[in-house]
């Protein structure tokens, strides 16, 4: 019997009939007679084994003794009730059991003989501590409710798993101390009340066998199947998502459970009411499968897949059933969806719309591989479940939606998570208000005396090259359509195609000046309205119909012009802005480490960028003017880095462009205010409007008194108009120059006066073009301090 019990207990457990056994001499001495004459047979048979009373430590006295032990307990087990009840004797919490009734030794039958009957989820920590609150409970008398509900979870003969509750009854045992044992006051007993997690505390006061469990008890089970299974899936549909339910099977064992099919698979799909179509959830993809939708993504509801069949389901919302698929594709005139679920091996099945407040948010779906596994009588089982998806299904809706928010906030606002927090904060006083006030007025948001950055790496020339493509692939597509006509034959449309040719050459012709506002839309009209219907309403010879073809093929789909020599320019632009935009993306995640900042970029023709650094954006963070300074090596180390991805690329560009690289130096701290009709940050004030000023032309303006642009390919050209910010500068690109960044050269020039604005100057200087160069590593403000002190 040792191997039977666990090592670790408070109890030396003794199996003893003693308790009915002294019940028996009772009833012997009784006036009635057949139950006197009951009492003293069994007193007879009982009295070669003095064990029965005083206690069995062998268990093969049980097992030799099988039907002694069933007289003994006959009125306990009736033999009326055997293939009805599910019970045993057994010790509380422990695996030994016997004298089972014909119903429990059928249900361990089908289980098979591999089959380890155990508690669920009680592990050595719980069977220890509960049968120290049985000692607390029968010795002590302490009312401790510590009986959670138990379950055995035992296979039928099908494999499905069935959930049985237990209840012990322990009126045939007694607890008793040992000489081991502890005596407890109550201040120890209240002490392990609140301590029911420190096991070593408990085995303390409770040392292992130094008490004894002398009796038997009986345990009886009913079938739970169907409430621990609901119970189950609701557990399963509540996790949060990072617990979140990881596998089909684990949700089509429940519903097996509950159905009782073997063969039963689950799926589901979402309804989306305002494109009227089902989907597959994304979420939970490979997890929930569709037998409705199997390898598509979604299906519109209209679709003659579902015919009239879904008409119940979509507009009463009632399941829709079918118990036999192949007699559903005889009778039915929507043999489409029979066939569909049939190639499935689908021969059942249910599909049960789940509702919320009249609304329908998706479908589940009940399969069997059998015909009438599943009908209209079983599917009403549904009923228990579907409340708990629809709430599951409503909850994936809600985080949806707010998902979409985050996105949409993410990728279409300028909210900065730097400035998100009064955003939030001026959100809450709203959510506060609304219910007390009908017109709230949303404060402003103001950041006041925040220093800006603002840079730029620039396409050189990117609208002279932009018209140079088109006109290229203007030119192509002219001299295309005039090779065409030169190879038409000779017909009665001769005259209108010698005009025809004469357009089109002089239309060529224009394209050797420069190229006009209107000029590509101008051909694009003619070559639609006047050349392209004589080439499809004239036949020429079989080399004119191929070149037709190899015209039309070359045509893009959304302009109806030629756009090679366009895409490699637009492919080559997109590519640097990528490029470029994910290394500033990227860098700037550093730079939030500096100090918090607003951050904003642009992809224009090039990269454009906006910090703006300030205690009022930080105000739980103490500012110094040296995180200013920080920024701003900061952003001239990534502009260099920005030039060097750039030079990697060149070579792989489908269209070869230069770029340049622009600071602009503002030591003012101005405001900045988020304005409500553009959803972005600017600018606040007419002072502070000067910078903006800049901001817009400088990159178009020339050093004074030449032509030449202010910025250069492969150079950084940094804009200011102070003293102190000039010596700022020059410390940072000494600096970079000794890491070997940038070229010894440095050019310094005054920029042309600008409308309103004048006094500007400029520092120019080369980035070293040598991808061994340790960029990467960042250089922060006190780095450059140390190095110049």
């Amino acid at each position: 019997m040792e191997r039977l019990l666990p090592h670790e207990s408070p109890f030396e457990t003794i199996i003893s009939f003693h308790k009915l056994i002294e019940s028996f001499e009772e009833i012997a001495l009784s006036d009635v007679d057949y139950r006197s004459n009951y009492a003293k047979a069994i007193l007879k048979e009982v009295e070669p084994f003095p064990e029965f009373r005083t206690g069995i430590h062998d268990y093969n006295i049980i097992k030799n003794n099988e039907g002694l032990i069933k007289n003994i307990v006959a009125d306990l087990f009736p033999t009326a009730l055997t293939n009805n009840e599910i019970k045993a004797i057994t010790i509380p919490f422990q695996n030994l059991s016997f004298n089972y009734t014909e119903r429990f030794k059928k249900i361990l039958r089908n289980a098979g003989d591999e089959f380890d009957m155990e508690i669920r989820d009680f592990d050595d920590h719980q069977f220890y501590i509960n049968n120290c609150c049985l000692i607390l409970a029968y010795y002590y008398n302490q009312n401790i409710d510590f009986n959670k509900p138990f379950f055995y979870d035992i296979p039928d003969e099908q494999g499905i798993e069935k959930h049985y509750r237990i209840l012990y009854n322990a009126d045939f045992m007694e607890i008793t101390p040992t000489e081991r044992a502890v005596e407890l006051t109550q201040d120890d007993i209240d002490q392990l009340i609140d301590n029911y997690n420190d096991i070593e505390l408990w085995k303390s006061k409770f040392p292992k066998r130094s008490w004894i469990l002398k009796g038997f008890g009986i345990v009886s089970l009913f079938d739970a199947t169907t409430e621990s299974a609901i119970s189950n899936l609701k557990s399963n549909l509540l996790k949060p998502d990072s617990t979140r339910v990881t596998s089909t099977d684990i949700i089509e064992d429940i519903f097996r459970s509950i159905f009782k099919i073997p063969s039963l698979k689950v799926g589901f799909i979402i309804y989306n009411p305002e494109e009227e179509k089902f989907i597959r959830p994304i979420k939970f993809d490979n997890q929930m499968q569709s037998f409705l939708l199997n390898t598509d993504e979604e299906v519109d509801c209209k679709n003659a897949f579902f015919g009239c069949s879904f008409e119940n389901l979509l507009h009463n919302k009632e399941p829709f059933v079918i118990s036999n698929v192949e007699k559903f594709i005889e009778e039915s005139p929507n043999k489409k969806l029979g066939e569909h679920l049939l190639k499935q091996g689908i021969k059942s099945c249910v599909f049960a719309p789940v509702m919320k407040d009249e609304q329908l948010l998706g479908v589940v779906e009940l399969v069997s591989e059998h015909p009438r596994d599943l009908n209209s009588v079983n599917a009403t089982k549904l009923e228990l479940i579907l409340p708990y998806l629809t709430d599951t299904i409503d909850r994936y809706n809600t985080d949806m939606q707010h998902q979409i928010e985050a996105i949409i906030q993410r990728e279409y606002t300028t909210i900065h998570p730097s400035v998100y927090w009064k955003f939030r904060k001026e959100s809450q006083n709203y959510f506060q208000n609304i219910n007390h006030t009908k017109d709230y007025i949303f404060k402003e948001i103001v950041f006041k005396n925040v220093y800006p950055l603002y840079g730029q790496i620039d396409i050189k020339g990117s609208s002279e090259h932009r018209n140079e493509t088109v006109k290229i692939d203007l030119k192509n597509q002219l001299t295309a359509l005039l090779e065409i006509f030169d190879n038409q034959k000779p017909n009665t449309n001769l005259v209108l195609l010698e005009q025809r040719k004469f357009e089109l050459e002089s239309l060529r012709s224009e394209l050797e000046f420069p190229l006009k506002a209107d000029t590509e839309q101008h051909i694009q009209r003619y070559i639609e309205e006047e050349i392209h219907p004589i080439l499809k309403n004239t036949k020429g010879s079989a080399k004119n119909e191929k070149l037709e073809a190899l015209y039309f093929e070359s045509l893009d789909e959304k302009t109806g012009l030629f756009y090679q020599e366009r895409k490699k320019f637009d492919n080559a632009m997109s590519i640097i802005n990528k490029k470029l935009a994910s290394v500033l993306d990227k860098k700037q995640l550093d730079a939030q480490q500096i100090y918090p900042h607003y951050y904003e970029r642009f992809k224009t023709d090039g990269v454009e960028h906006n910090l703006y650094i300030g205690a009022s954006i930080s105000p739980t963070k103490p500012f110094d003017v040296m995180y200013l300074h920080n920024l701003r090596l900061w952003q001239l180390q990534t502009l260099c880095e920005m030039e060097l991805e750039h030079h990697q690329l060149k070579e792989s560009l489908p269209y070869e462009l230069d770029v340049t690289s622009l600071i602009l130096v503002f030591s003012a701290p101005l405001s900045i205010r988020f304005r409500m009709d553009e959803k972005r940050f600017d600018v606040d004030g007419t002072y502070n409007a000067r910078y903006e000023v800049v901001k817009k032309r400088i990159d178009k303006s020339n050093i004074k008194g030449t032509k030449e642009r202010i910025t250069e390919k492969e150079k950084i050209t940094i804009v200011y108009s102070q003293n102190n910010e000039e010596t700022e500068y020059l410390k940072y690109i000494k600096y970079l120059q000794h890491k070997k960044i940038l070229e010894p050269a440095i050019e310094q020039f005054e920029v042309e006066d600008l409308q309103g604005v004048s006094g500007l100057r400029a520092i120019r200087v080369k980035v070293i073009n040598n991808t061994a160069n340790p960029t990467a590593k960042k250089i922060t403000y006190q780095d450059l301090l140390d190095e110049l002190n």
